[in-house]
This record gives structure tokens, sequence and C-alpha cells, in this order.
């Protein structure tokens, strides 16, 4: 949240939990991705974040979206599964109006890369279909 420094704050808030180690394992990772592209994960938040900059959305919604957003993109788990525990953390760190902006902001990034994902099948097919037997 507060750059390097706060992402050493985090990473060490995550080592001493009492998690299994393989939850600590995951969290780190997911932590580490949504940092590492935290600028794709940003341009796409600003292109699906209708009617707010960036710098004016609260910092624990933006951060929120962003691991999610990370989630989203790298599919390490199911679109709604994403979608479901990142308003499960709005809920609980954010104000009462934030998991309906940040459900609105994920389902149009899902739906969005839901599309990507079919187009460059549908061009497959479509070639595999011009081809001669």
């Amino acid at each position: 949240m507060q750059g390097e420094a706060g992402r050493e704050l985090v990473d060490g808030f995550i080592g001493d939990s009492r998690e299994p180690h393989e939850t600590i394992a995951a969290a780190r990772d997911l932590l580490a991705g949504a940092w590492a592209h935290r600028a794709a994960c940003d341009e796409l938040l600003a292109r699906h974040a209708h009617h707010w900059e960036l710098p004016r959305l609260a910092l624990v919604d933006r951060n929120i979206l962003r691991l999610a957003l990370f989630e989203l993109r790298s599919e390490r788990a199911p679109h709604k599964v994403a979608i479901s525990e990142a308003l499960a953390l709005a809920k609980e760190f954010s104000s009462a109006d934030s998991p309906r902006f940040i459900n609105g902001v994920l389902d149009a990034v899902a739906r969005e890369l839901a599309r990507a994902a079919e187009k460059p099948a549908r061009e497959e097919g479509e070639a595999g279909a011009e081809q001669p037997s």
C-alpha cells in the first residue's frame, strides 16, 4: 500500500501468521504477483472503474482490486472465486458501498478476459475450417 516498505511489512505480517505453510506461501505468491503486475492491473482498473480516477479510489479498494485483477489475469482461480474473495475482503475491510463497486469492476474485467480468451479459440477454429483436407 505504501510502496516497497509497505510490501515488506505485509510480507512480514504474513510470515508471522499461524496459518499453514502452504497458505503463507500462497499469500506471499499472490502479494508478489499483484505487486509485480500492478501497472497492468491499474490499466485494466482505469478502463473499467468508470468515472473514477485511480488516485481517487480508496486505498483499500484499489489494493483489493489489484489482488483480484492479478488473480483474474493469471487464472489462478476461477473468476467467480476470485471475485467472491475480493467481495469478502471488501465487506471486512472497506466501506458499505465498496462491495457493489468492486463487484461491478471485477465483473466487467472478467467478461473482457473471457471474450479475449474466446477470440483466439474462434480464430483457430476458423483457420482450421479453411484448411483443405
